[in-house]
Order: C-alpha cells, then structure tokens, then sequence
C-alpha cells in the first residue's frame, strides 16, 4: 500500500472521529445514556434481577356511620311535697341526742313538712351520750334548750356511744359492771325527769338493732333499762326493734319503707341511716306525736284564729226515740209475704213453700203467661 493510501485512510479516520464527537458533543447532557459498569460477579454470573416487592395492602378506613340518638325514656318522679308555712302558734317537738337522734330528727322535719301546726327543733350531738359527760353534759344542757325552744313535747334518743367505761367518782368501772349499770341507771332517770319537767310529753326512742352482733346484744340490755327509767318519770318508750331485724331477730340492711317497698335502710357501715331509714325511724315517732298533740298534728291549712270557734260539737239527744226493728231472717221464703209492703194486707196461701211442693207432692208452679215453656191451652188465662 502506498504512502498516499495510507494518509488518505488516516485522514478519513480523524475526519470520522472528529465528526463523532462534534455529534456527542451536540447531544444534550439528557440525552445521553449512561453505561453501567458491571461488576465482576456480574460478568461471570449475569445481572440479578431485581426483587419484586409486594405492594402493601391499602387498609380501607372504617366508615363513620352516624347513629341516630335513641330518645331516652324519664320516669317521672313523684313531686316531693311543698313545704307548708308553719304557723305563728306552731307547736314545738324537740329532739335531742346523739347521731340516732340526728337521724330520726331528720325524718321528722320530713314527716311534718306539710303540717303547719308542728314544728321541729333538733338539737343533736352526733359522739355525745350518756356516759361520756365530761364530753357533752346533757343534764346540764338539757334545761337551757328546753327554755331556748319552748317545746310541746320531747323526743330523746341516745345510747349507742355508751359501750364503754364510765367514771364514777374517779374510778374507771367497766362498761355493764354492777357499778357501771347502777350509775348508768340513775343518768337515764335523771334525764327523764329534766324532759318531763312542767308536764311536757316525752317519747324516748330505743336502739336499733346494729350489724355488730356484740353492739346488738348490748342494745337490748340498754334499751330495758330506757324503757324501766322513761315510765317511771311519766314518759313513753318508743320500740323500733323490730322495724330494723328480720323475722328470727337478726340485722338486715334492706327491708321496708313506710310504704312497704322494699328499699336499703341502713348505710354500708352497718350503723347509720339512709334517707328511707330515717324516715322508717321517725314513723315510729310519729304516730305517738300525732296521738299525743292532736289538731295540732292534722296536716293542711286547718282552721285558724276565731274559725276554731265556728265548728260546734253538739252531744246526742238522750231521750231521743229510737226505733227498732225486728231481725229478718234469711231463710224466710219471698212469696210467704215478704214482698208485700208494711201494713198491707197479708197474702193467703197454704203455708207451705214452693220448694216445699215441688219435694213433697211433685207440684210445680205454673210458667209465666207467655214463656217457651208455658203449656196451657188457654193462653189468655192468668196463673
């Protein structure tokens, strides 16, 4: 090959390379396609294809459905009764004690809240009693409260702090020592005799059975002494015992209202009262208060000022006639006379019954004039 040959070859192959780049060089930078080098794994061993990944699962979002508000039932409620303006005159019932007395003083001011003749004062030391005088004195305080209120009657309930040693004279005695009880039962009289000072009525309610079955038995060796102490001064013992045990004489928490409805009585703590139980407590007083103060006690506006002059209780005529009747007996037959009318002419007949006939000889009266079962051939006759 010539030397002229080879130049040309030369030329024509810078001529291509340079026209080669002058077209990449023209190319955008876009445009261009980058090689991927391979690795030496991949050159023996080909490129791994690429690992397929599960799409994740779209989760729907739970449709919010708007429920329509069901339209709740009320039961109504029986209205508590209005509370009555008490009269200027009202009589005064004072209760006085410890928190027993609290609670049937309560439902006292429910049971006469419609009563405009009564008025209750309570006067209560919930942690006072009769053996703790250094505490709270109640025959000390006892005259002043009286004074202060002015009461027509007095309701005394106290005891169930008692459970406990008492001084006397300095010593400690035992709580139901001989000392102890002697003591206890001069207190209770002393008591008493300061409530039914000028005349006044007095009611003393006794204990409640307790869910302590030690606090129980304890209750009733007080409340005989209660009810031995308030006679002796005049007074009246109020039993409630059996308001608050069941049928054998035991606790029970649940029993009936005032209404005979079934309802909870005593608190969790086997002591106090709820609302239904004060009000069981005070029933039992009420009932003596009504009984022993009379007009007083009669719920409503009653009569006031000179209307009580108008009503007149006028006494029975002693010599009034009075006219008598003979007794009717029940066997008497009604076609021997009875339905005639008094002073009328008695009816004839032979003296015996119908039921008489019908036994003896077979006879039978006659069917109405006109009914299925009259048989007569002359329809017009009468029977």
């Amino acid at each position: 090959m010539s030397k002229t040959t080879i130049h040309r070859i030369v030329r024509l192959g810078i001529a291509l390379f340079a026209g080669a780049s002058v077209v990449v060089t023209a190319l955008p930078a876009g445009a261009q396609e980058p090689r991927e080098r391979k690795t030496i794994l991949e050159f023996f061993f080909g490129k791994r294809k690429p690992r397929e990944v599960a799409p994740e699962p779209q989760i729907r979002k739970p449709r919010t459905v708007t429920r329509k508000k069901k339209a709740t039932t009320t039961v109504a409620k029986t209205p508590e009764p209005a509370a009555v303006e008490k009269l200027a005159d009202a009589k005064v019932v004072l209760v006085v004690g410890d928190f027993i007395a609290g609670s049937v003083g309560e439902g006292l001011v429910a049971a006469f809240e419609t009563t405009p003749g009564i008025r209750v004062e309570r006067r209560t030391n919930g942690s006072s009693g009769i053996v703790r005088d250094d505490y709270y004195n109640w025959p000390e305080s006892l005259p002043g409260l009286i004074a202060e209120t002015k009461p027509a009657l007095v309701v005394v309930s106290m005891g169930a702090n008692d459970r406990q040693q008492m001084s006397i004279g300095g010593v400690k005695e035992k709580f139901r020592s001989e000392a102890w009880t002697k003591e206890y039962e001069a207190r209770v009289a002393r008591i008493a005799t300061l409530a039914r000072e000028g005349g006044k009525p007095l009611l003393w309610m006794g204990m409640p059975a307790f869910q302590s079955s030690a606090l129980t038995a304890d209750m009733t060796t007080l409340n005989n002494i209660y009810r031995a102490g308030v006679e002796k001064a005049g007074g009246e013992f109020v039993d409630i015992w059996d308001g608050f045990v069941d049928e054998e004489g035991k606790f029970v928490t649940s029993g009936s209202d005032i209404n005979g409805q079934q309802v909870r009585l005593r608190g969790s703590d086997g002591i106090n009262f709820t609302k239904a139980g004060k009000r069981k407590l005070a029933f039992y007083v009420e009932k003596e208060i009504r009984r022993l103060l009379g007009d007083a006690a009669a719920d409503g506006p009653g009569l006031q000022g000179d209307l009580k002059d108008l009503v007149v209780a006028t006494p029975p005529v002693e010599d009034a006639e009075i006219t008598k009747t003979q007794p009717i007996s029940l066997a008497d037959p009604a076609l021997d006379g009875g339905t005639a009318l008094l002073g009328g002419a008695a009816l004839k007949g032979s003296g015996k019954s119908l039921r008489e006939k019908l036994v003896e000889k077979g006879e039978i009266a006659d069917a109405p004039l006109g009914r299925v079962d009259d048989f007569r051939l002359d329809k017009t006759a009468t029977p």
